[in-house]
């Protein structure tokens, strides 16, 4: 039955292609990708009609229902009924005849859950502009990648392997395509050798064509965090850039990779900088929220790797610190961590280096799961040998609904509190009771379908 869906949404998709010719722009990588899409999206839409992948849209079934059509939301709601499927078949080829008022620009994203994956999707599906995101040393989804994975990648294994099924999305491109890599990766930054295409990188390092300077955090007078700002610079060119309502460096990095975007269709920066003012962040990624006893809350909660896992500690520590230089009484940095999930022989090994992280960050550790328990192991150790374990706490839970009355007891007035954690690990449920706003879940939330809710221990 999954088979002959798939061959049926590939069909149609084909077709919708043929017939509409739209622009591809794939995005893939390791962590970044759906604010990089978003931002793409805003960037582009002041220029052509467009269409922005929704959720993780990004397989077989996902990359051909956003040729299809705005279909995500019902998907994520209805994705696994029989009338779902029914209705977009129907609709998809009713539509195909009568005509519609197609997208110029399509943006897909492109998912590698197995060696081979992206290989196939490029085959049927082949952008005009790719771009890659980060790969980082331990990404997410590297178990499928590692030692028993290796003849399925080549002979190569682990990171390396998961990068070079990321490159397939810029093998494929043409001379007249174009490739835009992130500098600061150098897995991703090594890609430029594997493609014909013409060749863009972003990121702060000197050497990007899209280079990022000057990034501040954004607070209020009462030190509650705001944004970020900074600025893109192309050759002697530059513009200022503000993100309000998400932090982290993830977003000059996906603001740089939209920018490129707009180079190539002849925007500069001025105007890229406009088209980002319309931009707001995808729900849980670096996201702020106001936390119950006047606290602050950066949900990062949609998934979750080692390198997304660091760069949101290092963002609590930035934060913590712009906070406490801008109020009065401490401000305590909590962060409540969950299992990251499919990594495979290096999983004990990152979450004990990210233990070691939180050690040098973090007054209040919860944990939740049992992969988490070597973070709070880490912690424990690492405090004890700096002799700062006094001021430290740290608890440890089975998974998040346990977790949940012990992170409203916790949180003091003006705590800065950090929560991530693997898809599976359901963090949400975790924000939504430290939220000040409960009733506005379903708005400000990931994983608030009916589909999600309706599952066990939801």
């Amino acid at each position: 039955m999954y088979k002959l869906l798939q061959w049926k949404l590939a069909i149609l998709a084909k077709l919708y292609l043929w017939k509409y010719k739209p622009m591809i722009i794939g995005v893939t990588g390791n962590a970044g990708k759906t604010s990089t899409k978003e931002m793409i999206g805003a960037v582009v839409s002041q220029v052509k009609k467009v269409r922005v992948a929704g959720g993780n849209l990004n397989n077989e079934i996902g990359l051909p229902l956003t040729i299809l059509g705005s279909w995500d939301k019902e998907y994520y709601d209805r994705g696994s009924s029989l009338g779902f499927w029914f209705k977009v078949l129907i609709v998809s080829w009713w539509s195909l005849f009568i005509g519609q008022n197609y997208p110029e620009v399509l943006v897909l994203e492109y998912g590698a859950d197995h060696p081979g994956d992206i290989k196939r999707l490029v085959v049927k599906y082949k952008p005009h502009i790719s771009v890659v995101t980060t790969i980082g040393d331990v990404p997410v989804h590297i178990e499928y990648f590692s030692a028993k994975g290796g003849s399925a990648s080549g002979g190569k294994n682990g990171a390396d392997a998961v990068a070079d099924e990321k490159a397939n999305l810029i093998k494929v491109l043409s001379a007249n395509d174009y490739a835009i890599l992130n500098h600061d990766d150098q897995r991703v930054l090594d890609m430029k050798s594997k493609t014909k295409a013409q060749v863009l990188t972003y990121g702060f390092d000197q050497g990007a064509t899209i280079r990022v300077s000057d990034i501040e955090y954004v607070s209020d007078n009462e030190g509650r965090p705001l944004g970020v700002t900074f600025k893109l610079n192309e050759e002697h060119h530059f513009a200022p850039v503000r993100i309000i309502g998400s932090l982290g460096k993830s977003q000059a990095w996906s603001s740089a990779a939209a920018a490129a975007i707009g180079s190539v269709l002849e925007m500069n920066l001025v105007q890229v900088s406009e088209a980002l003012k319309t931009y707001h962040g995808p729900k849980g990624r670096l996201k702020i929220l106001r936390g119950i006893k006047n606290s602050n809350i950066i949900d990062d909660t949609y998934n979750a790797s080692p390198a997304s896992t660091r760069l949101a500690l290092e963002t609590l520590k930035e934060i913590k610190k712009v906070s406490s230089d801008a109020s009065v009484g401490a401000r305590r940095a909590v962060a409540i961590l969950g299992d990251m999930l499919e990594l495979g022989e290096y999983s004990e090994k990152a979450h004990y280096d990210i233990g070691a992280l939180a050690s040098e960050i973090v007054d209040i550790l919860v944990c939740v799961g049992s992969r988490a328990k070597v973070i709070a192991s880490a912690f424990t150790k690492a405090t004890a040998d700096a002799g700062i374990a006094s001021s430290k706490e740290v608890f440890i839970f089975d998974n998040s609904s346990d977790a949940k009355s012990k992170a409203q007891e916790l949180i003091h007035a003006h705590d800065l509190i950090l929560v991530k954690g693997s898809q599976g690990m359901r963090m949400e449920k975790i924000v939504e009771v430290i939220m000040a706003e409960p009733q506005q879940a379903k708005q400000l939330l990931v994983r608030q379908s009916k589909r999600w809710l309706n599952r066990r221990g939801s």
